[in-house]
């Protein structure tokens, strides 16, 4: 889905489950359908992603045009003038707001990078279906605002505050996201990628891009009864 789209830039909808395009990371992938192969198929034109999205991951993607365009959209990357906005739904009952400042792991798995993330509890359930070790269990949907981009980096932060990301095959609870499986049928992460705000590095407009919701995550909050604005 575009959702998005002027002379310089692209910006489309990655659904679960789905590679941005292949890499080193993927590299026993290569017949796998990529994000980038789509457009290409579809456009009969070769895009440039500016950004990435884990595989598990869903939400906007923005990929340049040409090559030559993406310094430019990178540069708001690397100086933070880009305001990305996640939502996710959590193990247990998170914090009000806060900020975690964890370092992560770079994509060489061995140095750690400094990272930080912002969020905000937006709302709380608790049901009445008993997960391994306690009677009930509960979530919350969670507001995130990552300030920097590393690998994994919003799964990682909320694991280690103890409200790990439900649907997270790494770095989640076993318990919870089979809970998710058997008695709600959703098997996928939820995290998604909301909102882009930036000025436009060629036209200097101010631009605000926003992705639906996938169908899982509008079934579950229609069930928990929960707003997703």
């Amino acid at each position: 889905m575009v959702l998005y789209e002027d002379d310089f830039v692209i910006a489309v909808a990655k659904p679960n489950n789905m590679l941005v395009h292949h890499s080193f990371m993927a590299r026993n992938q290569s017949e796998e359908q990529t994000l980038v192969g789509l457009l290409q198929e579809k456009f009969d034109k070769q895009f440039f992603p500016v950004h990435r999205l884990d595989r598990k991951t869903s939400g906007i993607v923005l990929c340049a045009k040409e090559k030559s365009f993406v310094s430019e959209f990178q540069a708001l990357f690397i100086a933070n003038q880009i305001q990305k906005v996640y939502y996710g739904i959590v193990r247990g009952f998170s914090p009000e707001n806060g900020v975690i400042d964890s370092p992560v792991k770079g994509r060489d798995a061995n140095v750690h990078k400094v990272a930080l993330t912002h969020y905000e509890t937006l709302a709380t359930i608790t049901l009445p279906i008993p997960v391994k070790p306690f009677p009930t269990s509960r979530y919350s949907l969670i507001k995130l605002l990552p300030k920097t981009g590393r690998m994994h980096q919003l799964r990682v932060h909320l694991n280690k505050i103890n409200h790990p990301l439900i649907g997270d095959p790494k770095y989640g609870d076993r318990f919870h996201n089979r809970m998710f499986q058997t008695e709600f049928d959703m098997h996928n992460l939820f995290l998604h990628a909301t909102s882009l705000f930036f000025q436009h590095p060629f036209t200097k407009e101010k631009i605000v891009i926003n992705c639906p919701f996938p169908i899982d995550w509008k079934n579950i909050a229609a069930r928990f009864e929960w707003s997703l604005v």
